[in-house]
């Protein structure tokens, strides 16, 4: 249902991982997560460890947060984030690399699931494992299901559909076994229930490689899907969609359905975490655009808090040709507010996007075409929430469900007069969740 074919634009798609060197100074945000930010539990003048825990959860949905360096606590407070939000960080001025005592940081693969289901997800929980397809929503939360709620269905989300984007695709080349062993120990988290691991058609190395991992490791209830290229292919109903043919109700949440989705990153997170006791203060990012010659391409992996500005620098600098800088993919990410803000745990990409690609024609008139609605893959019919929205009908724009908006832009890539569709239903659609949140905190 829905959808849009923009261009894959995946420069970097043949760029091996490279190790981002430790910058001189961390920045450690403390709402890196969905839900209630982390509260730190160190102070100015402590000497910290990586992978040492530094602030922990702040509530039920929260996570805990860990050292990705070593070295000394600087400052804890307020600090400019991506989006240009004022946020608490951590402030650690980078000595040297030390670890702290129980994190295994050998390449041996360890393959064997000895634990429980309920050491599993105290393990993951105490690592700070979150998503990293780009909600970040704790996974220790999601792995643990509701009473009366049953997972029929692990689904691992390696579209990727985003362009520019191979990050993930990456570490399904490099890191291939290591995630099929974290999809099986989210598997067994969720009671064994049966597993398929979603890939886009247009990958088809890793398609194979995915596909040989799990044939050697013996997993026989992990099943590798290839699946039709197509943007938004990785959002969570979609993949639902997709792999089990039954559809999310308004309203309703994936495991109503006896889904549950995860990223493939997070499924990497997750091997570590369990395996080998390390925290995520670590990820792969994709340093890419329309704007860089393609020996610019690349694919780092970077310590969480590590300065934009650092691997911008580090990267080659800002092309002359660049108009707007993006966190993120074009279609869902956010442009940078503030190039010394940090990189936080669902960090993705550092996307320089020249002015071509970045300008809108004049908005004209709604034609009445219906194109919109046939992108949209929530089935909406965003011509008319843009109305609803102009007049400010709230009651109207829940009625239409607006809140089901998954902010993917296909309806803007699809509009003929250009209208900014997705700009004025982002509004509209927050102004409802906080109609929507208001009314159930007064029940």
């Amino acid at each position: 249902m829905g959808g849009i074919h923009p261009c894959d634009s995946k420069f970097a798609r043949e760029c091996p991982i490279e190790v981002l060197p430790l910058p001189n100074t961390a920045y450690v945000s403390m709402a890196q997560h969905l839900g209630a930010p982390a509260k730190p539990v160190v102070n100015v003048g402590d000497y910290v460890k990586v992978g040492q825990v530094i602030a922990e959860p702040g509530g039920f949905i929260s996570a805990f947060v860990h050292s990705p360096v070593s070295g000394t606590v600087k400052s804890i407070g307020p600090r400019a984030d991506l989006a240009g939000n004022s946020v608490t960080h951590i402030e650690i001025t980078v000595q040297d690399d030390e670890w702290a005592d129980g994190i295994d940081l050998s390449k041996d693969l360890v393959t064997d699931i000895p634990y429980t289901r309920e050491e599993i997800l105290d393990k993951i929980k105490a690592c700070g494992v979150v998503g990293l397809g780009g909600a970040t929503f704790p996974t220790h939360v999601k792995l643990n299901p509701a009473p009366g709620k049953v997972a029929e269905c692990l689904i691992i989300n390696c579209a990727e559909c985003e362009p520019f984007l191979t990050s993930d695709y990456r570490i399904m080349l490099e890191r291939t076994k290591e995630i099929i062993v974290g999809v099986a120990i989210m598997q067994k988290a969720l009671n064994g229930c049966r597993c398929v691991i979603g890939i886009e058609e247009n990958k088809p190395e890793a398609i194979d490689a995915m596909a040989a991992a799990v044939a050697q490791l013996g997993f026989p209830d992990i099943e590798v899907k290839t699946l039709k290229k197509k943007y938004p292919q990785g959002g969570e109903k979609q993949l639902i969609d997709a792999v089990m043919h039954r559809q999310v109700r308004s309203g309703c949440l994936p495991i109503d359905e006896g889904a549950v989705v995860q990223n493939v990153a997070t499924a990497l997170a997750v091997y570590e975490a369990v395996q080998k006791n390390k925290p995520l203060i670590t990820n792969t990012l994709t340093v890419t655009g329309d704007s860089i010659p393609a020996n610019r391409q690349h694919n780092y992996l970077f310590r969480i808090g590590t300065p934009l500005s650092f691997i911008i620098e580090y990267s080659g600098g800002v092309p002359q040709t660049t108009a707007k800088i993006i966190s993120g993919g074009p279609m869902m990410g956010k442009a940078v507010a503030n190039i010394d803000a940090a990189t936080v745990k669902g960090s993705s990409s550092v996307l320089y996007l020249s002015r071509k690609a970045t300008l809108r024609d004049e908005p004209g008139q709604c034609i009445r075409c219906g194109r919109c609605a046939d992108a949209c893959p929530m089935g909406l019919e965003p011509f008319l929430l843009l109305r609803l929205c102009k007049a400010a009908d709230m009651p109207q724009l829940e009625e239409n469900a607006v809140q089901d908006c998954i902010e993917c832009g296909c309806c803007m890539y699809s509009c003929p007069s250009a209208l900014p569709l997705l700009d004025y239903i982002r509004q509209g659609k927050g102004q409802v969740m906080g109609i929507i949140k208001s009314r159930n905190i007064k029940k």
